[in-house]
């Protein structure tokens, strides 16, 4: 006879335990390979508990990036609350963001063995990880406006533009840091955002 393997009760699940397993499946052996089940086991849940949730591996790990990102982002924030100017606290909050991202494993896992995934974020639409970041980045921008440290402009096309800017080095910092020291190339991006988000002279 065959003993029945424990899982917990729908009830006393929350995301965050099956985010947690769904994270350690991609890390293990990326997106393209993990399956509900597979999470649903690692969990130890039954699989309808977790298709109640999240109905297919897409919605689930569209919602752990979400929470990834998230939570980098907050971490990032860590130590740029004090800084005098909300352009001094965008740029480097901004900077500490995508250093942490670029070295978050969940991030590196999808980027080098599941990279076509992110592909349709970049040529068709943005997501919600995206506006996560563009959201923090306009309540910077307007705050700049308002205390004369960043340079006046419509806030959505300088939030987009920074998005876009800030994308790029996300995504492509291992290509390109094969030949260039990785701080120097942040210290780039420093002086790019600062000076392009300082007022201009009259």
């Amino acid at each position: 006879m065959t003993a029945k393997r424990h899982t917990t009760s729908p009830a006393r699940v929350d995301d965050d335990t099956l985010l947690d397993a769904a994270r350690a499946c991609v890390l293990n052996q990326g997106v393209g390979r993990t399956t509900l089940t597979d999470v649903a086991r690692r969990a130890e849940v039954s699989r309808m508990t977790l298709y109640r949730r999240f109905p297919d591996v897409r919605t689930l790990i569209t919602n752990l990036m979400t929470r990834e990102f998230a939570l980098v982002l907050d971490q990032a924030q860590h130590g740029v609350a004090d800084l005098p100017t909300a352009r001094e606290r965008l740029v480097a909050g901004a900077v500490a963001g995508i250093r942490a991202l670029v070295a978050d494993p969940l991030m590196r896992t999808i980027l080098d063995r599941d990279g076509d995934l992110v592909l349709p974020y970049v040529v068709e639409r943005l997501g919600s990880t995206q506006r996560l970041a563009e959201y923090f980045l306009l309540a910077q921008l307007v705050a700049g406006h308002e205390d004369g440290s960043v340079r006046r402009a419509d806030p959505a096309a300088q939030a987009r533009a920074t998005l876009l800017l800030l994308q790029s080095f996300a995504l492509s910092h291992a290509p390109a840091t094969t030949d260039v020291d990785s701080d120097l190339l942040f210290g780039e991006l420093t002086h790019i955002l600062d000076t392009s988000l300082r007022p201009e002279r009259p």
